[in-house]
């Protein structure tokens, strides 16, 4: 099969990170699937943003968690794009979307939106911390979920099926081939991030990895024309 192109953050070496231009970016470079990042603002509204702060991707300081939503609507968060939150994604761009979560104040959130907007079939739910993946689970049983990993990569395929994961997306330099060995006998996939150089990608395919995390969308096109 060919390799899932996952586009981290919309396409972020483009566009700016978790913004809608750089959603519909992804979309029209036929990125497979988007990734987004999902924080709760001080009024408890989905807020797309990856840093708990909002000091690095826009022009103000502080924690998301401070700033209510019209507060957040008031930042640059580069190029003259707003904050979005979740809702605006789903209504811009028509593909799947992994969704990742940090805690479960959160999960309990996204998950409320999935059901109201029946987004089963679209949304998965992804996350480093076992704890929200459970809520999540514990809350909507048929969601897919997906656990990340960094450094803990070579227990994320004991961890998945403990969690009831069908995928594991961990970071490239933490990978190798008695880790994918161990997660497709789970009947796990396993995905990479982030791939962002034809050295990343060939490296994706020595391990036989199911599928790419990426910032940029000649890579996107790379991995879909391998054979």
């Amino acid at each position: 099969m060919p390799l899932l192109t996952v586009g981290h953050r919309g396409v972020m070496g483009v566009e700016p990170e978790n913004t809608l231009r750089s959603f519909v970016r992804a979309e029209r470079e036929g990125l497979d699937v988007i990734e987004l990042d999902l924080h709760l603002s001080k009024d408890g509204e989905l807020v797309v943003m990856h840093d708990a702060e909002v000091t690095r991707t826009t022009d103000a300081e502080g924690p998301i968690g401070g700033f209510t939503l019209a507060e957040l609507r008031q930042l640059d968060a580069g190029e003259g794009e707003r904050v979005p939150v979740f809702d605006e994604v789903v209504d811009a761009v028509s593909g799947p979307l992994q969704a990742e979560i940090k805690d479960t104040a959160a999960a309990r959130v996204l998950a409320g939106t999935i059901e109201r907007r029946a987004l089963h079939e679209r949304v998965t739910v992804i996350s480093f911390h076992a704890e929200a993946l459970r809520e999540t689970r514990a809350l909507l049983p048929g969601i897919p979920l997906v656990l990340v990993a960094g450094r803990s990569s070579p227990t994320a395929p004991e961890r998945a099926v403990e969690l009831g994961a069908g995928m594991i997306s961990l970071e490239l330099e933490h990978v190798d081939a008695d880790i994918v060995k161990r997660a497709h006998a789970e009947g796990l996939r396993v995905i990479s991030w982030t791939v962002n150089t034809r050295e990343d990608l060939a490296r994706v395919q020595e391990l036989g990895l199911d599928g790419v995390v990426t910032d940029m969308p000649d890579i996107a096109r790379a991995a879909r024309a391998l054979p």
